[in-house]
């Protein structure tokens, strides 16, 4: 797909800053966050970015989505604490609820998702990049999830980093709100790359590039069997599999990419 496409999702009301934009060009998207130096997860932000993956999710000709915050000093800082005190007795209803389905709904895209971590990632930003399946990450960087600090807790991402590092990481990162720098976070598996001698978001799209040249039916059918392995007995998880090999060995993506060995050329797949 040649030429980029830009779709501006505007900050809904001014009191509830935030925004996100799309761009899609040769089947990679990026959405850009925006809310201020920090990019503070507000309810605009988040209301914003949902459109944006609502439409996404029906796209099929998008093999990769990288998700990153723009020219801001950092990914996300996480939650805007001055929200804080006008939710507190109805929190579930106006925060916490709508919160997770926007961040469910990032997870669960089809194709597969990068974040790009140029700045620090903090409390609702790391979970923001949790709900990727890949993450790169500047090499003077740090992530955390410091919300016990102010006695708050990182709910959805409580869960997502455990599934990355294991418990006994994820209770020390959580239980102190440390905040830790790109080799630890490499070495621990809370992020994919480390970006040295340049931008995460130029490594992102280095590594959307080689995603986006393999089969889409196979890299979207893989992702969902990773999701299964992890969330379904191992008996339904192979019987997933066995549908998926099913799907993939019906697909015309498995022929072009037969013929294309063969014949000792690069193929040209189609997502059908």
């Amino acid at each position: 797909m040649s030429g980029a496409v830009q779709r501006p999702v505007p900050d809904p009301t001014p009191s509830d800053a935030g925004s996100a934009s799309i761009t899609v060009r040769d089947a990679i998207a990026e959405i850009e966050i925006g809310n201020g130096p920090l990019n503070l997860v507000t309810r605009g932000l988040l209301r914003a970015l949902d459109r944006i993956l609502a439409d996404l999710a029906g796209r099929d000709d998008v093999r990769c989505a990288i998700l990153h915050g723009g020219e801001a000093r950092a990914f996300s800082a996480g939650s805007d604490i001055r929200e804080f005190a006008e939710i507190h007795r109805d929190a579930s209803e106006r925060k916490i609820l709508s919160e997770d389905m926007v961040l469910r709904n990032l997870a669960r895209l089809p194709m597969p998702t990068i974040a790009a971590i140029d700045g620090p990632a903090l409390g609702g930003g790391l979970e923001l990049a949790l709900c990727c399946d890949l993450r790169v990450l500047r090499h003077d960087v740090r992530v955390g999830l410091p919300e016990c600090r102010l006695g708050g807790l990182a709910g959805n991402g409580s869960v997502r980093l455990t599934r990355l590092v294991g418990p006994a990481r994820a209770k020390e990162m959580l239980f102190t709100g440390m905040m830790i720098a790109s080799g630890q976070a490499l070495d621990w598996g809370v992020v994919n790359r480390v970006a040295v001698d340049c931008s995460a978001l130029e490594e992102a799209r280095r590594l959307a590039e080689e995603i986006a040249r393999r089969g889409p039916v196979s890299n979207r059918l893989a992702k969902d069997l990773v999701a299964s392995s992890l969330d379904d007995s191992l008996d339904g998880a192979l019987s997933q599999a066995t549908v998926a090999q099913q799907t993939i060995f019906d697909s015309l993506d498995l022929r072009e990419g037969a013929d294309a060995f063969l014949a000792k050329r690069t193929p040209v797949f189609r997502g059908r």
